[in-house]
């Protein structure tokens, strides 16, 4: 029944889309070949009159807010893409980032008394309005009694249901995509739709999203890129978060672009380096920077909000994705291709040297030139080229990082359209490197694997025998012991010597 369900959903997307002529829109029809132009007029009979009404962009706006927060995420990103899809398009997107109808204000008072299990006065002397209302929740403002000015996030009512049918959908489609479009399986659309939809789960527990704030604040004050609002543990609940008031203002407004004494390179640029010094310097970052997401105040502030989507990198990843980009900031190739082949990320058949000719294509026609002198649907297209010529598959556990990857260059490009993502990089990446490449780097790791097999050795001596085996000490066994630790201790001293001179 379940199933059926899913599949129904499936079909009532399609019918909603095609009604509004968003599915195969006729303002495509010029670029389309043959098959699809036919398929997309066989498509438009089911049309209805809103089919005639507004740009493409509005059409599919319009059907994406009435199909739930999954489609709305996929609007989100949309939204980001202005180089590929157009101003127009994006612009014509973009209210689905943070002003949707909110719930009444009465029903959002009783799920913060509900979750914080107290009555609306006992935390708060105000609770305003609210301000924001998007696909998953909306925020208010509110005071503490001791006068600060928070913003309070109450979940929507049933939204972990409608969540819930909208992932059996996902996982329907991804299975469907999966059987019947073969090209599409090193896609990996099971996996991606597994991923996405774990990221959305955690989104419903908004302890977790208070814990990710309260660490991505941490990880944001180290480097100063961007800054993130202190959690107020006594507001937090399930279905309720407070934050502190972000100052500035939304970067989803028009507005904030034309604040006096705006840095908008600087701004770009930050943006940029807060994200890639959380994932590389700390391997937790945000995940979900999109424009609603963002305050920004001149000359170059941010502040980062809705942290219900936090991806992690782990050591072996995060040195990986370091050398890649290192490589490409000195147009290192045949580097960039073995580190491909080093993180399993190219099949082991493949040519390596055939891999990094393909490498350079990409890089080269894009190397140094700014964001508005390259075309990133052309360049996204070669790259998809590319992964197929080569058998490349989807990594899941890299989707929220490419993803959120996209997600940023997207926004510094609508900030400053001549921004240059290889120079906001290239400090990151070098700091990285510097640390934790080094001759230094490589000596402190050395000595930390030495006090680990030292530390192993001691439990080992430490063990008692298992009664199944007798076990007879002898001096030798002792002497073989103490050897091995001495060992280990002059390897130790070796090491330490080597990086103190």
């Amino acid at each position: 029944m379940n199933g059926l369900m899913a599949f129904l959903r499936l079909v009532a997307a399609g019918w909603t889309l095609a009604r509004v002529d968003a599915l195969i829109p006729r303002e495509l029809n010029p670029v389309l070949p043959p098959n699809a132009r036919l398929l997309g007029n066989l498509v438009r009979l089911f049309a209805g009159p809103k089919a005639r009404q507004g740009r493409p962009g509005q059409r599919l706006a319009g059907a994406l807010e009435g199909m739930g927060p999954v489609a709305i995420k996929l609007g989100q990103f949309l939204s980001t893409r202005a180089d590929i899809f157009g101003k127009e398009f994006a612009d014509d997107l973009s209210h689905l980032k943070d002003r949707l109808p909110p719930f009444p204000h009465a029903e959002a008072q009783a799920e913060v008394e509900r979750a914080l299990d107290r009555p609306i006065g006992a935390l708060f002397s105000e609770f305003g309005p609210a301000v924001a209302a998007a696909s998953l929740a909306q925020a208010h403002q509110a005071r503490l009694l001791d006068g600060r000015r928070v913003a309070v996030k109450v979940l929507r009512p049933g939204i972990e249901r409608r969540v819930a049918e909208e992932a059996a959908s996902l996982t329907l489609a991804a299975k469907l995509v999966d059987a019947f479009v073969p090209p599409a399986r090193r896609l990996e659309p099971r996996a991606f739709a597994a991923v996405v939809l774990r990221a959305m789960m955690l989104e419903l527990d908004l302890r977790f999203e208070a814990a990710g704030g309260d660490e991505l604040g941490e990880v944001a004050a180290k480097d100063g890129y961007m800054r993130c609002p202190p959690v107020i543990w006594e507001g937090v609940g399930k279905r309720v978060l407070t934050l502190g008031w972000a100052d500035g203002v939304a970067l989803s407004d028009p507005a904030s672009l034309t604040l006096d004494g705006l840095d908008r390179p600087r701004l770009a640029d930050n943006i940029v380096r807060g994200f890639l010094a959380q994932a590389l310097g700390h391997g937790v970052f945000h995940a979900d920077l999109h424009e609603g997401n963002l305050f920004v105040a001149a000359p170059a502030e941010v502040t980062a909000i809705d942290f219900g989507i936090v991806g992690r990198l782990g050591s072996v990843e995060r040195r990986y994705l370091a050398e890649i980009l290192w490589g490409f900031l000195n147009r290192d190739y045949p580097r960039i291709a073995q580190v491909h082949f080093d993180a399993g990320y190219v099949p082991a058949g493949q040519d390596v040297d055939a891999f990094a000719q393909a490498l350079r294509a990409v890089g080269e026609p894009v190397f140094g030139r700014n964001a508005s002198q390259v075309s990133m649907g052309r360049l996204l297209a070669q790259l998809f080229e590319i992964t197929a010529l080569f058998e490349m598959r989807l990594r899941p556990e890299l989707v929220l990082l490419q993803k959120t990857m996209v997600t940023v260059e997207g926004v510094a490009r609508r900030i400053y359209p001549d921004h240059d993502l290889w120079a906001a990089a290239k400090p990151v990446v070098q700091a990285w490197i510097a640390r934790e490449l080094s001759p230094v780097a490589k000596a402190r790791d050395f000595t930390a694997e030495a006090l680990r097999a030292i530390k192993a050795l001691a439990r080992l001596a430490e063990t008692p025998p298992t009664p199944a085996v007798a076990v007879v000490e002898t001096p030798s066994s002792r002497a073989g012991l103490g050897f091995a630790l001495g060992a280990a201790v002059a390897g130790l001293a070796f090491l330490l010597a080597v990086w103190l001179t």
